[in-house]
C-alpha cells in the first residue's frame, strides 16, 4: 500500500500523506517513501515547487509509537526539505502533535484551517521534543516554545501564526495557497533555489552541529522506563503513574 500519494499540476508536485488509519503517523515505512518521493521531485526539472498535504483530519499525529523511525532517518527526512532545491509549501487542514510539528517546521511555508490543532505532547509521554527542535526552535518565538514545550498544551491555527510556526491561519486554507503557488510559478528555478538556500543556511548548519546529539537524546529517552510508561498509557488511554 502506497503512504504518499503524488500529484502534479502547473509545476508543483503535490505530496499526500495517505495513512488515514495510523492519522498520518510517522512511521518508518511513511518517513521513507516520503523521502524517496522529495528526492524524485529533487531530480525532475520540471517540479517548480512541493505542496506536502494530508488524507484524513490529521496532517500528522507525530511518531508512530508501534512502528517508529528510526530517528537518524527521520532527521535526514526534516534535513531533506530544508535542503531541498525547491521550496516546500505545506496545506494543513487537520491536528498536528509531536514530531508532526517538526515536519511542518522544516517546510518553507506553511498555510493552516481553522480545524486545525497543534500540540508538543512529548513532555507528557516522558519525551521531550528533541529532533524536531532542529526545525521548530529556528522558526517559533522562544516565549511561545518556552510553553508549549513544557506544556504539551493544544493550539489552534491562529495561535500557530501569532507564534510563527506557519505563515498564515486562513478560513480557506486553498484560497489562501492560490497567490502563494502563483508566485513560486512565476520564479525562475535558479531564483528560487538560491533564495531559499539564503534563509535555511543556518538551519543546516545547526543540523550539522546539532543532529548526533539530539539523536542521542532521542534514543536515550525513548529506552527509559518513563517513556516506557508513558507511551503504554497512551495506547491504553489512561493516564501514566506521574500524573496526580
Amino acid at each position: 500500500m502506497t503512504l504518499i500519494g503524488r500529484t502534479a499540476d502547473r509545476g508543483v508536485t503535490t505530496l499526500t500523506l495517505d495513512s488515514p488509519a495510523n492519522r498520518n503517523a510517522l512511521s518508518a515505512s511513511l518517513v521513507g517513501e516520503l523521502r524517496a518521493a522529495l528526492a524524485a521531485c529533487a531530480a525532475d526539472d520540471t517540479v517548480r515547487a512541493v505542496l506536502l498535504t494530508h488524507t484524513g483530519t490529521t496532517f500528522c499525529a507525530g511518531a508512530d509509537l508501534k512502528a517508529p523511525p528510526d530517528p537518524e532517518a527521520f532527521v535526514g527526512l526534516m534535513r531533506e526539505i530544508v535542503a531541498l532545491p525547491r521550496p516546500v509549501v505545506a496545506r494543513v487542514a487537520g491536528h498536528v502533535r509531536a514530531g508532526g510539528l517538526g515536519l511542518l517546521a522544516a517546510c518553507d511555508i506553511a498555510v493552516a484551517g481553522p480545524s486545525s490543532t497543534f500540540a508538543l505532547t512529548e513532555s507528557r509521554l516522558g519525551l521531550a521534543p528533541a529532533v524536531i527542535s532542529l526545525t521548530l526552535l529556528p522558526r517559533v518565538d522562544r516565549t511561545a516554545a518556552n510553553r508549549y514545550y513544557l506544556t504539551g498544551e493544544r493550539f489552534d491555527a491562529a495561535e500557530a501564526a501569532r507564534i510563527s510556526l506557519v505563515t498564515e491561519a486562513a478560513e480557506d486554507v486553498d484560497r489562501a495557497l492560490v497567490p502563494i503557488l502563483d508566485g513560486l510559478r512565476r520564479a525562475s528555478p535558479q531564483g528560487l533555489a538560491a533564495s531559499k538556500e539564503l534563509v535555511t543556511a543556518t538551519v543546516l548548519r545547526s543540523f550539522d552541529q546539532y543532529a548526533e546529539d539530539l539523536v542521542a537524546r532521542s534514543a536515550a529517552l525513548f529506552a527509559s522506563d518513563e517513556a516506557r510508561e508513558g507511551m503504554t498509557a497512551f495506547l491504553e488511554r489512561r493516564d501514566p503513574a506521574w500524573v496526580r
